[in-house]
């Protein structure tokens, strides 16, 4: 018994560690304008203890050669309409240029840097880099986020998009219950 209370003792002090959580998104890319032939799909992971943004993409069938992509936030109303680049300008690093399919990633950006922000989202997000990430993750969690990529000639506004959607995990507070009713009923077997 004494071995039970110690194991649940050590899973219910481990608790705060589950909270600094890693959250994965992702998203299909298409079209986005009339004509436009890409598609692809996107993975972004984000770190909230480190303050990265993991992205790894894939596309394919672009009418047009790409340019530039970057992650646009924040538009009015989830899955539409359009917003200001939040993140990298000019484009995402070491994003393929002049391609019309191919992958990008994995690549990782640090969010604690004003550097990785748009002028423009920075200054609306409070002026800080810890203020943009805040509202750069927000807006991802609300729907009204988008990857976009850019092709030349017809589309240089944008040819594919995708807005960011976080997968479903399950709740750490399930499975350390799951854990402790598995270590009780142990217990009460005389497995310890």
């Amino acid at each position: 018994m004494k071995v039970c209370i110690a194991l649940a003792a050590a899973l219910l002090a481990a608790t705060p560690l589950a909270n600094a959580a890693v959250t994965v998104y992702t998203t299909p890319l298409a079209p986005e304008a009339t004509g436009a032939t890409g598609s692809g799909s996107a993975t972004f992971t984000y770190d909230d203890s480190l303050h990265t943004l993991g992205i790894s993409a894939s596309f394919s069938g672009l009418s047009g050669t790409t340019t530039v992509a970057h992650i646009h936030c924040c538009v009015a109303t989830a899955g539409a309409g359009t917003a200001g680049v939040a993140v990298m300008l000019p484009t995402l690093p070491g994003f393929p240029a002049d391609v019309t399919a191919g992958s990008y990633g994995p690549v990782s950006i640090d969010l604690g840097l004003d550097s990785s922000y748009s002028g423009g989202f920075l200054t609306a997000s409070g002026g800080t880099a810890s203020d943009a990430e805040r509202a750069l993750i927000d807006g991802i969690n609300a729907g009204k986020a988008y990857l976009n990529i850019h092709t030349s000639p017809t589309f240089g506004r944008g040819e594919i998009r995708g807005f960011l959607a976080p997968i479903p995990e399950p709740a750490t507070y399930a499975l350390m219950l799951a854990g402790l009713l598995g270590v009780g009923a142990a217990a009460r077997r005389g497995s310890y």
